[in-house]
């Protein structure tokens, strides 16, 4: 079975920036274990499968190592191959997935993400936190991820943290954030329990930073950056119990993907 893929750079400013991920349209759902064994040979931060369902898509992601319930560079892939090279007519797409309905819409060069607000809350001091970034942490905050706030920008630029130890902390992520220069926050993502040591640039985690930030600086409309060694920015706001994300995304390759005819076909390799 022969089936397109694409590789999209999402929150890009060009080629070889942003966050690339996998995109996989699908006309209806492979074997769970099979789009895992390919989400783990694309070796990228996520894949993102879709399939048709009423007038939109159904959305489902995959690092190399498990299912995620929301990702915000892959749906922006997504949108950007359906907008592409799908169904150039659309100006909205809206996907079903496990965390509600996700639009996505074209706003002049940017694509702008819909989804829902994740408020982060006030965690107790984390041991070992400050220890595995190697930087001290100010304040810690919790949601989906583990968020720690750092005193500027120049200290989310220069971390460096244990990876191993990351990865023993009880989070999906740990989120670096700071107040930024030139933007109005800066953050970094680290995922090693998922497979992901850094994440370029984190659609999902601004879910949460944005209504932090909207609420420390007084105002809706915010511009983040990553500063990933990729790096990517993004134009945020905060709309109710929604968050709007936006940024740019460029195709970077194309092709297809040669896969077994059935479930039990290469299962050997897929176990």
């Amino acid at each position: 079975m022969i089936t397109p893929i694409y590789q999209v750079d999402a929150f890009a400013d060009g080629p070889f920036t942003g966050n690339p991920a996998a995109v996989m349209p699908l006309r209806a759902w492979l074997p769970d274990r099979l789009m895992q064994a390919v989400a783990a040979e694309n070796n990228l931060s996520e894949t993102a499968f879709f399939v048709p369902e009423g007038a939109g898509w159904r959305i489902r992601w995959f690092t190399p190592l498990s299912e995620v319930d929301l990702c915000g560079h892959a749906t922006l892939a997504a949108a950007f191959v359906i907008f592409t090279e799908l169904r150039p007519e659309l100006r909205r797409v809206d996907f079903e997935s496990r965390s509600g309905t996700l639009g996505v819409s074209r706003e002049g060069d940017l694509l702008c993400l819909d989804f829902p607000s994740r408020p982060l809350r006030r965690a107790a001091p984390v041991p070992g936190l400050a220890e595995a970034l190697g930087a001290e942490v100010l304040e810690t905050w919790e949601a989906r991820d583990l968020v720690a706030v750092l005193a500027s920008q120049d200290a989310v630029r220069d971390l460096r943290p244990d990876q191993r130890a990351l990865a023993g902390l009880e989070a999906f992520s740990v989120v670096a954030t700071a107040p930024g220069r030139g933007v109005d926050f800066v953050s970094r993502c680290f995922a090693p329990k998922e497979g992901i040591p850094e994440d370029p640039v984190t659609g999902s985690t601004h879910a949460s930073l944005v209504p932090f930030w909207a609420g420390r600086l007084g105002r809706t409309k915010l511009r983040a950056r990553q500063l990933s060694a990729r790096g990517g920015e993004l134009f945020c706001e905060l709309r109710g119990g929604r968050v709007s994300i936006a940024g740019r995304a460029v195709k970077v390759k194309a092709g297809s993907f040669f896969l077994p005819e059935a479930e039990g076909a290469g299962q050997s390799r897929l176990a």
